[in-house]
């Protein structure tokens, strides 16, 4: 039984390194983000625990995209996660969706077009500039030994980069954390 377990903990590993390095076979579908999200809804309440409040905000007539949901769920939910060991004496989790246009000038090497933005926010401790840099970097953590394997940031960085897409962060200490995904319609 240890051994399996071991061997399961070892394939996860596995797939999280593959997804940073952006070479995990998606299984891609079109879905729509706001619908996913709620029906996301009582894994994140139960996950989150009662001292975190959940905030959806959603646009209206959002354009699907092209994503592996199960890998899109195992984000959000590894953001969530995060936010909610950010803030220890509990607070708020938002998530939003919205629509956006990326113009041909963009910093971030995006191709133009119109997007999907999947943002995640906490009223969290926040992060000084140089954790807020390497945040993505695999097994970089926060947390304490043994708490997380730091890979939930660079996984869902590797993800959205597979897809055409980026992940952003705004934080500072004391002001809470934002986590931005943006995928290409």
């Amino acid at each position: 039984d240890g051994a399996q377990k071991g061997a399961q903990r070892a394939a996860s590993l596995t797939q999280r390194l593959l997804a940073f390095a952006r070479r995990q076979p998606l299984d891609p579908k079109p879905i729509r983000i706001d619908r996913l999200i709620r029906g996301m809804s009582d894994l994140l309440d139960r996950s989150l625990g009662e001292r975190v409040e959940v905030e959806f905000v959603g646009a209206p007539g959002l354009w699907p995209v092209e994503v592996d949901p199960h890998e899109l769920e195992s984000s959000i939910v590894n953001l969530a996660v995060n936010a909610r060991d950010a803030m220890p004496d509990g607070g708020t989790l938002q998530i939003a969706v919205s629509a956006q246009t990326v113009a041909g000038d963009d910093a971030r090497g995006l191709t133009p077009g119109p997007y999907i933005s999947l943002s995640v926010s906490d009223s969290g401790t926040g992060m000084d500039e140089e954790t807020a840099r390497r945040a993505v970097e695999p097994f970089f953590s926060t947390k304490g030994l043994g708490k997380g394997t730091g890979l939930g940031l660079s996984m869902a960085h590797g993800l959205a980069r597979q897809l055409g897409g980026t992940l952003t962060i705004t934080t500072a200490p004391g002001a809470g954390t934002r986590v931005e995904i943006l995928l290409p319609v």
